[in-house]
């Protein structure tokens, strides 16, 4: 389903989305107020995440009413003895068929105010549960409960949201900073506030119609679809009420809090880029409209943003809110979807004139961007496609349209380059209840057999994304884990390893498929890098100052015995609490594993959370001040960001240094399917930063000795092609192993269906005989221990000058012509 709700997006609107739909004109009415009742309550106006600034209250009447010596009042959410009720006293009146506003407290944040408000307040309302009553006096209430408030005759209407005591019937749902609980414009009033409101966007409309960004105006503007659609990514109808709006259903959501239904005009205008498909958004309201049914539409013509924020980074969706609609007639054939072959999508993604290509005309026929935004909401369909993104617990999956768009040898699509995204690329999803059908578990190499078809719309998760009616069945493609070989005598594995918030709370199913992939994938490295690993607590002890990981490692580290891998040791520090970003209270860091029997570790002691590491020069051969020790651990390029770590290993008498390594994450990044093309990489400037010093650090550790061994491990990421890569790879002092792959098998992550790189191994020119593989054990799969695959590199290490290299290669040799001789 699409994902509006807390806890999957954050909580946001944007101004003058419209939200509160009515149930359709053949279904049997509610009753409506014989007067002026409560329309809407918002609580979140000015806080995190919110568009409008400030909290409202909104009245509306079916008559005329005088409102001066009257008030509303609220009344918190858990009352108890002490809560008293606020007060805000009314003037003027309200007109029949008209709105009224209160404007409330105003906080800090948010972008919009609100239209003129006829009264204002300073109530400060919860955002997510309270009681507001509308009192025919301006004396505070006293009552405190549901029975008693009923009994007081003064209370002409009252609605409780959220885990609100006072209430009538059952309080409707909660609401959050970027929904409000309005009730629909039949005003209907059962005096039961579940029945009678829904939760969506706030509508915020004063007596003369204004809403923020809104016109006045009581007519609404004769329009079909393709009319609202237009010939551009934004309406030309943005903003406007629009009636008259014709079309046969072709599905419906009717789950969720983001319910609703998609229709298609059967009378097309012939324009390519006009789409003649339009999605209904209705909140929470239930549905009784059914494929196949002919309505009439009447309703206000938003843009809607998948962040709720006007400067949004990502495209919007064309809708309908506000809605009333009329079924005509039932019955009828549901116009048949787009089938979408091999060459259907253009090749191109979309055009690149610097900016935001909302107002460019379309051209579908050239860019793919542009192909989908003139088929949404237009039911489309795909046969027999290969998955190239697993399916995950959200329930979505990415398949391509383009099967000959970059594959990989394992069934994936490679991104490659800045200038080569993967216009193939499509997500699905499925209106089909899970119910009636579950959502299948496929890997990428899988193929999507038979027929999917539904809708097209733009998500903020993957770009544009079709929304099953018709569901195919998933075909294994046979893929399955890699399993390296076992480094030989003379050659020292070191492995790189996101473990993904591995905490001491999680599971133990986790470390458990960690170990496995340590000991039977990795075949037992002599040293991994670790990142992700979190504190012994994780998230769930946010601000109790607890830093240390003893026994999230140790609980790994008895695992990968248990799987029958070396007893390894670990070395980490501990971060400072809550600097080096991640999940909220994780206190994220990256840390060694190392096999003792097979190498050892240099510890100098001294290295803590803010003590930097230096090089020294002891006799011509590199050397660390502290080993375990950070790397400029007070600069300010790792500000909220994982600080590296250096450790000083030494195998069979060669010295190894590691650098391990967690850059800050693309947070931030304009998406490659956004309205601004080509996409801002904002995070790219703190990485260039974090590059630069530790390119520093190695050029330090080689200026002292050029042919030291030198290994920087980790998840940097970025892609090879980028400029943070460049920057450590720049002069070839440090090699990036990737780049000795095939090109169609550089990557170790999957992100939205694109194989990628985000993780890496870059080596010194010391190392010899170097064998690199990148293991795929996750990325690729529905069942991961992580979501990043490991990698690993083979070698054996320099000695520092070459009759002593000439010496090591001919003890390797005789160790593996005669294993356990020497």
């Amino acid at each position: 389903m699409k994902r509006r709700k807390a806890g999957v997006l954050a909580a946001a609107v944007i101004s003058g989305v419209t939200v509160v739909s009515v149930p359709p004109a053949t279904a049997e009415p509610s009753a409506p107020s014989a007067d002026v009742v409560i329309a809407e309550v918002y609580g979140g106006g000015g806080n995190s995440g919110a568009t409008l600034t400030s909290d409202f209250i909104e009245l509306a009447s079916s008559a005329a009413q005088a409102l001066d010596g009257w008030s509303v009042q609220y009344l918190p959410g858990s009352a108890g003895p002490s809560s008293n009720w606020q007060v805000t006293p009314l003037t003027g009146a309200v007109a029949p068929g008209g709105r009224y506003l209160v404007a409330e407290a105003k906080g800090a944040g948010g972008t919009v105010a609100l239209p003129a408000p006829d009264v204002t307040g300073s109530i400060a309302m919860s955002a997510t549960a309270g009681t507001v009553a509308l009192v025919t006096g301006t004396a505070a209430l006293t009552c405190r409960t549901a029975a008693d408030c009923a009994a007081d005759s003064r209370i002409r209407d009252l609605v409780g949201y959220g885990s609100a005591t006072v209430r009538e019937g059952t309080a409707t749902a909660a609401t959050a900073n970027a929904t409000s609980a309005a009730r629909p414009d039949t005003l209907a009033d059962t005096d039961d506030n579940a029945a009678d409101f829904v939760v969506g966007a706030p509508t915020p409309t004063n007596s003369k119609g204004e809403t923020p960004g809104g016109e006045p105006g009581p007519d609404p503007v004769p329009a079909r679809i393709h009319d609202i659609q237009g010939s551009t990514r934004i309406s030309p109808l943005n903003g406007k009420r629009v009636g008259g709006v014709t079309g046969v259903v072709t599905a419906t959501r009717n789950f969720g809090d983001s319910r609703g239904f998609w229709f298609q005009d059967t009378e097309p205008d012939g324009d390519p880029r006009t789409s003649e498909g339009l999605f209904v958004y209705t909140g929470s309201a239930a549905l009784t409209v059914k494929p196949g049914d002919a309505v009439t539409v009447t309703g206000t013509v938003k843009e809607y943003y998948p962040d709720y924020k006007p400067d949004s980074n990502f495209q919007s969706l064309t809708e309908l809110g506000s809605a009333q609609w009329t079924v005509t007639s039932s019955g009828n054939a549901v116009p048949a979807p787009t089938a979408i072959g091999a060459d259907t999508v253009p090749e191109a993604l979309v055009a690149q004139p610097g900016g935001n290509i909302e107002g460019l005309a379309l051209e579908p026929g050239r860019y793919a961007l542009d192909f989908w935004e003139s088929h949404e909401s237009e039911p489309v369909s795909v046969r027999d496609a290969r998955i190239v993104g697993p399916s995950t617990q959200y329930n979505e999956l990415y398949l391509t349209t383009k099967p000959e768009q970059r594959p990989t040898p394992r069934g994936g699509t490679l991104y490659s380059g800045y200038d080569r995204p993967n216009s193939g690329v499509l997500k699905v999803e499925s209106l089909i209840p899970f119910s009636q059908r579950p959502f299948p578990k496929a890997n990428t190499g899988d193929t999507l057999t038979g027929q999917t078809s539904g809708p097209v719309e733009y998500d903020s998760f993957g770009g544009y994304t079709l929304f099953a009616t018709e569901l195919g069945n998933v075909r294994d493609g046979g893929l399955r884990q890699e399993v390296t070989r076992k480094q030989r005598g003379g050659e020292l594995a070191v492995a790189t390893y996101n473990v993904e918030n591995l905490s001491a709370v999680d599971e133990q199913a986790k470390f458990d498929l960690l170990a496995e992939g340590v000991v039977r994938n990795l075949a037992a490295p002599d040293i991994v890098t670790l990142e992700e690993i979190q504190d012994n607590n994780g998230p769930s002890g946010n601000g109790d100052g607890v830093v240390a990981a003893d026994a999230t490692l140790r609980r790994f580290t008895d695992a990968i015995a248990a799987a029958g891998g070396p007893r390894y040791e670990w070395r980490q520090i501990d971060p400072q609490d809550k600097t080096d970003g991640g999940e909220p209270g994780g206190n994220i860091r990256v840390g060694f594993l190392f096999n003792p029997d097979r190498v050892s570790f240099v510890d100098r002691p001294g290295g803590d959370a803010t003590t930097a590491v230096a090089v020294r020069d002891e006799r011509g051969k590199p050397a660390l001040s502290v080993s375990p020790g950070r790397v400029a651990p007070a600069d300010p390029a790792w500000q909220s960001s994982r600080k590296p770590l250096a450790g000083e290993f030494v195998f069979r008498g060669r010295t190894v240094f590691v650098v391990a390594n967690h850059f800050n994450s693309k947070g931030g990044d304009q998406p490659v399917h956004g309205r601004f093309q080509p996409p801002a990489r904002s995070s790219e400037a703190q990485r260039l930063q974090q590059a630069r010093l530790v390119r520093g650090f190695t050029d330090q550790l080689l200026a002292v000795n050029r042919n030291a061994n030198v290994i920087v491990a980790g998840d940097l990421n970025d892609f090879p092609f980028s400029p943070v890569v460049g920057t450590l790879t720049a002069g070839g002092t440090l090699e990036a192993l990737i780049d000795t792959l095939p090109a169609d098998e550089r990557y170790s992550y999957v992100f939205e269906g694109n194989s990628q790189v985000l993780d890496h191994l870059l080596a010194s020119r010391a190392p010899r005989g170097v064998d690199y593989d990148v293991v795929h054990i996750n990325a690729e799969f529905a069942e991961q221990a992580s979501d990043h695959d490991p990698q690993v590199v083979r070698f054996r290490p320099s000695a520092g000058n070459p009759v002593a290299d000439a010496y090591w290669d001919l003890m390797d040799l005789f160790d593996r012509l005669f294993p356990g001789r020497r």
